[in-house]
C-alpha cells in the first residue's frame, strides 16, 4: 500500500472549535508540545459549562504567536465569519459539541443548536472559503451506530441508528459534513470515537466522577446492573489517532477510533475503588467498593459499544499505546495531584473567573 500523502504542512492556519474542552484542550496541547505540527491554532470555544479556559493555561505564554483565543459561539455566523476571515483560516477541526447524554434527555434543545446548526455554521464558512481550505475534520461519537448485542464491533460501514437526542444530534452532523463533502468537494474527513478517559475530563462522566466521589468518601450512583459496556480510549491515543487522520487520512472518509478495551460500568467502578484504596487508603474505614449502589438506569441507555480501528490501524498504522491498566493509574493520578482545579471547576469560584476574563 502506498503511503499516505502528508497533508500537515499545509495547515497554516487551523482552527479548533471546543478547544477548551476535555479532548480539545489535550488535542491543543498534543500539537503543540508533541506532534509536528508547525502553524497557528485558532480556538474558539463558547465556554459553556464544561469549557474550562483553565485547560490551556500557560500555553499562549509558552508558545507566543502561535496559539489564539476566541470565546465565541460556532452558531454565531457573523463571528464565525469574522474568524475565517481575521485569521486566514486553512484547516477546520471540530470538537465543538454538547456531550452529555444524561443533559440531553432533559434539555434537547441545546444539542440541537449546538451540534447541528453549529457544524453547518462551519462548513458554510469552509465552502466560502473553499479555495484556501485543506481540510474540514468532523470529531464525533460511537454512539451514533445506537447498541451491540453481546458480539460484533461498529465499523465504518455500520448503519446509524442513534438513540438518544445527543447520539441523533451528532450523527446529523456527520451526515452534513459528508453531504458537503460529496456536494462541494469539500475535504472532509470524520472520525467516530469511542469513550474517551484521562486529564482535564470535567467530573459529570463515568471515571472522573467516580474518582472524585471515591476519593471523597461519598457514594458511587451505577446505572442499572452495572453490566452495560463500552470501548475505553485513553485521551492522549485519541490525540494522536485524530492527527494522523488529518495529515494522511483520504479526504472524503471515516476513520473509527477505537480503545480495544471493552469494560463493564461496574469493572470500571471496581477498578477505581481498588485503586484508590492502593493509592489513597482510607485508615479504619472499609473498601471503597461498599460505597457502591445502584440506580434507576437511564432512558434508551445503550447497552453495549464496541469499535472496530482496523481500518485506522492499515492505512495509518496507529493502534493505542496506553492500555487501561497504565491509562487509569495516570489519570488517577491526575485528579489526585490537581485537585484545586478540581475545586475551582465543581464550585462558583471558576464562574466568576471566567466572567472576570472573558465576560458572559
Amino acid at each position: 500500500m502506498p503511503s499516505p500523502i502528508n497533508h500537515g504542512a499545509y495547515m497554516n492556519h487551523l482552527l479548533i472549535t471546543g478547544g477548551c474542552g476535555f479532548i480539545g484542550a489535550n488535542f491543543i496541547r498534543y500539537l503543540l508540545s508533541e506532534a509536528d505540527f508547525d502553524g497557528e491554532i485558532i480556538n474558539v470555544d463558547k465556554l459553556t459549562y464544561a469549557g474550562n479556559a483553565e485547560n490551556l493555561m500557560g500555553i499562549e505564554q509558552a508558545f507566543p504567536g502561535r496559539y489564539h483565543f476566541l470565546k465565541a459561539d460556532i452558531c454565531d455566523r457573523s463571528a464565525m465569519a469574522e474568524v475565517f476571515d481575521r485569521f486566514k483560516i486553512d484547516a477546520v477541526c471540530n470538537f465543538a459539541a454538547e456531550s452529555h447524554v444524561d443533559r440531553s434527555i432533559d434539555a434537547p434543545g441545546v444539542f440541537i443548536e449546538t451540534n447541528i446548526v453549529g457544524t453547518f455554521v462551519l462548513l458554510e464558512q469552509a465552502r466560502k472559503h473553499s479555495d484556501r481550505l485543506t481540510l474540514f475534520h468532523h470529531v464525533s461519537t460511537d454512539e451514533v451506530y445506537g447498541t451491540l448485542g453481546k458480539e460484533g464491533l461498529f465499523t465504518e460501514n455500520t448503519g446509524y441508528r442513534p438513540n438518544s437526542p445527543y447520539s441523533a444530534s451528532k450523527a446529523a452532523s456527520d451526515h452534513l459534513v459528508r453531504a458537503y463533502g460529496k456536494t462541494y468537494g469539500l475535504p472532509v474527513t470524520i472520525s467516530n470515537c469511542s469513550n474517551n478517559y484521562g486529564p482535564y475530563q470535567f467530573p459529570e462522566k463515568l471515571i472522573p466522577l467516580m474518582i472524585l466521589n471515591a476519593v471523597a468518601g461519598d457514594p458511587l450512583p451505577v446505572y442499572g446492573d452495572g453490566l452495560n459496556v463500552r470501548d475505553w480510549l485513553f485521551v492522549e491515543d485519541h490525540c494522536r489517532a485524530v492527527w494522523e487522520i488529518m495529515k494522511r487520512g483520504n479526504r472524503g472518509e471515516t476513520y473509527n477510533i477505537g480503545g480495544a478495551c471493552e469494560k463493564q460500568n461496574i469493572e470500571i467502578v471496581g477498578t477505581i475503588c481498588d485503586l484508590l484504596d492502593e493509592m489513597v487508603p482510607r485508615p479504619g474505614k472499609n473498601a471503597r467498593r461498599e460505597l457502591i449502589h445502584f440506580v434507576k438506569d437511564r432512558p434508551g441507555h445503550d447497552r453495549r459499544y464496541a469499535i472496530d480501528f482496523s481500518k485506522l490501524k492499515q492505512h495509518l498504522d496507529w493502534s493505542p499505546e496506553e492500555s487501561f491498566e497504565s491509562g487509569i493509574r495516570k489519570t488517577i493520578h491526575w485528579y489526585l495531584d490537581n485537585a484545586a482545579w478540581v475545586n475551582r471547576i465543581r464550585s462558583g469560584e471558576y464562574v466568576s473567573w471566567i466572567k472576570q476574563h472573558y465576560g458572559g
